[in-house]
């Protein structure tokens, strides 16, 4: 049997190596490529061609979530173990939605990460006990304080750019020319919005940017 390609993508390469430390002796895993964020992650998949990708969820550049879903549109087979802490709690749900086959924390130990991985490649989902045991918590304790997640919407980095400059009455044709692109592009990315968000036209998706205060005033 052929040994497991393993990719490990974190901002933090201090994480990246203490990850390989705890998987890279293991009999049958080989580590084919890191990665520091999840555009860098996309690229590699083509080229490494790794059977799992450990990913961590926050990250500049591309977070782990929109990595996620982009490498699970291309390469179905690629599992997706998200790498995460107890205080995300809240983007785990999205990064299963995304299509990752699980999550562990990052507070792991060298076992439960192996495990996880094995899991994984057979078919299986693995969900930390703890972080389970966290979403559990909310779901039984709801916080009446906390703001509507708007059933877990995610905007991308270059789709807040788009919205912001929607709400500021830009024309898509002026977008295009300040973020140096077609404006296909610029509808395609309207469209997403409208989509993602349920807004039916441009006074749809200002009022949503407003309702859940994603721009600052002097935005």
């Amino acid at each position: 049997m052929a040994n497991i390609k393993i990719g490990i993508v974190d901002d933090h390469k201090i994480v990246r190596d203490g990850i390989k430390i705890m998987v890279e002796d293991h009999p049958g895993f080989d580590i084919v490529c890191e990665a520091e964020n999840g555009k860098v992650a996309v690229d590699l998949c083509t080229t490494k061609s790794p059977d799992v990708i450990i990913m961590d969820i926050t990250m500049p550049v591309m977070d782990g979530i929109e990595a996620t879903r982009i490498i699970k549109e291309s390469h179905s087979d690629i599992k997706i173990l998200a790498l995460t802490m107890l205080s995300e709690d809240q983007h785990i749900r999205k990064m299963i939605k995304a299509g990752a086959s699980g999550y562990i924390l990052k507070s792991s130990g060298k076992q439960e990460l192996i495990t996880a991985i094995e899991t994984i490649v057979d078919g299986k989902h693995y969900f930390s006990n703890d972080a389970t045991q966290a979403i559990l918590q909310e779901l039984v304790t709801p916080d009446v304080n906390k703001v509507n997640d708007e059933d877990d919407v995610h905007i991308t980095e270059r789709e807040l750019e788009v919205l912001k400059l929607i709400v500021n009455e830009f024309t898509n044709q002026e977008i295009a020319e300040k973020l140096f692109v077609s404006v296909r592009t610029i509808d395609a990315h309207r469209r997403n919005l409208l989509q993602k968000t349920g807004a039916k036209n441009t006074a749809g998706l200002v009022k949503y940017a407003l309702k859940n205060k994603l721009f600052s005033n002097n935005s």
